[in-house]
């Protein structure tokens, strides 16, 4: 890979790959992925724009967005470098594997297991369950507990559907919060949200090999069960 001026690497993502087709990325806690109204310049989606353009107002060159992690996780982020590639990995993405690690209060009466609902969104923009199929859309989360601690369990999530805050409303619907999750638990004080996206399985869009993208274990979440 094309070594970078370091005031045009993109502060908060470390690039585990690139080529001309896509740019793979561990993003930080913290930081969006796309833009909002409040928000257009600290995001995932512009510091890599500003990377591949390499500091060229007038370059052509810019990422394309293929998904999302909420700001407050942390993980790989895949990004298109064209419209052709961008479709390809949208049309095919419930066929890749997806997998996360996420530490929770408490420990789980089942090891592993599959969680699954309707998800909506009420008017304060929080997703819950439902039981009717015709109002929600259908949500999909598999775990199995690594680790347990006094107070923690450490689990790998695979994620079959991508739905807003999906990981973080199934457990917490199971009476076993995210630690650090504001919204769908009741935790103020813990450092950050302890959720990671920690592999990512691709078939590349122009070449249909199979790829795979891995990080390790965030220093935080390990802590929390003493891994």
């Amino acid at each position: 890979m094309k070594k970078i001026p370091k005031k045009y690497q993109p502060k908060g993502l470390t690039i585990l790959y690139e080529d001309p087709e896509i740019i793979v990325v561990n993003k930080i806690e913290g930081l969006l992925t796309i833009g909002t109204e409040r928000e257009r310049l600290k995001t995932a989606q512009s510091r890599l724009n500003n990377y591949v353009k390499k500091g060229s107002k007038q370059s052509k060159n810019r990422v394309f967005i293929v998904h999302r992690l909420d700001r407050d996780t942390s993980g790989i982020l895949i990004f298109a470098k064209n419209e052709n590639a961008k479709r390809y990995l949208q049309e095919n993405w419930k066929k890749f594997s997806k997998k996360y690690v996420t530490v929770v209060y408490g420990k789980l009466q089942d090891k592993e297991g599959i969680i699954t609902s309707y998800l909506v969104e009420n008017k304060m923009y929080r997703m819950y369950s439902i039981k009717d199929p015709d109002k929600g859309k259908y949500s999909k989360t598999s775990y199995k507990v690594i680790k347990e601690s006094h107070r923690f369990s450490l689990l790998e999530i695979n994620l079959y559907t991508g739905r807003k805050h999906q990981i973080r409303v199934h457990l917490s619907e199971k009476g076993h919060p995210v630690v650090g999750d504001k919204i769908y638990g009741t935790d103020k004080f813990a450092k950050r949200l302890a959720l990671h996206s920690i592999s990512l399985k691709i078939l590349h869009p122009s070449t249909h090999e199979e790829m795979s993208f891995e990080t390790k274990i965030p220093l935080f979440l390990k802590s929390l069960v003493n891994l």
